[in-house]
């Protein structure tokens, strides 16, 4: 959900029909979180899981499973490297992506795929209905479970980790079917347009690592 609406409504389409570049006058409608009235309990849980101070910052077992994440964190930084050219930020953003996907039980993957599509890799994108970041988090979450200041979620950790409980609260919602999460997360379950773009995405991304 970007300010270009044309231009990522092209590319759900074009990630959707595996054409990289296509884009034509049949475009996939944009959406965005609805909100949801939440169980206490609900809203108790995800309030903790955004609120928790830990840094991104991954930990391992034993070297093996180190050595599998630094594999897999320089081969997506090569792949990331047009969108993203400056080393720092580039290690940083991937650091990121994997340490909340991992915390909150997603794949890897699926979360760069979600944010390619979402914002095409833009830390302050901004949708026509008001969705911010990379994983294009709407404003009404930071009232519902954040301090209810939006503009933390144009932080990068910040954002990553609100995308990444949301989705996985979608998933549990739906009882792990990632089909209608991936729905939920746009506005518009049970329409095949988003998830089909986000898993196209996701491809990009693939690593024997992840």
């Amino acid at each position: 959900m970007t300010t270009d609406l044309g231009r990522r409504q092209c590319l759900l389409r074009a990630a959707a029909l595996g054409a990289a570049g296509w884009c034509g006058t049949a475009l996939v409608h944009a959406g965005g979180q609805l909100e949801e009235p939440l169980a206490d309990s609900v809203r108790s849980a995800l309030s903790a899981a955004i609120a928790s101070e830990a840094p991104p910052v991954p930990e391992f077992a034993d070297m093996n499973r180190r050595l599998a994440y630094l594999r897999w964190l320089g081969a997506t930084s090569d792949r990331l490297k047009k969108r993203k050219p400056d080393f720092q930020t580039r290690i940083e953003f991937l650091q990121t992506v994997w340490y909340e996907s991992k915390r909150a039980g997603l794949d890897t993957t699926m979360v760069l795929g979600l944010i390619q599509v979402e914002s095409a890799f833009r830390k302050f994108a901004i949708s026509r209905v008001g969705a911010r970041g990379y994983m294009q988090i709407m404003p009404f979450w930071s009232r519902l479970i954040g301090d209810g200041d939006p503009g933390k979620l144009f932080h990068m950790q910040t954002n990553i980790r609100f995308g990444c409980v949301i989705l996985r609260h979608y998933l549990d919602r739906e009882r792990g079917d990632t089909f209608l999460a991936l729905g939920r997360y746009n506005g518009s379950r049970g329409r095949a347009e988003y998830p089909n773009a986000v898993y196209a995405a996701a491809r990009n991304w693939v690593h024997p690592d992840a």
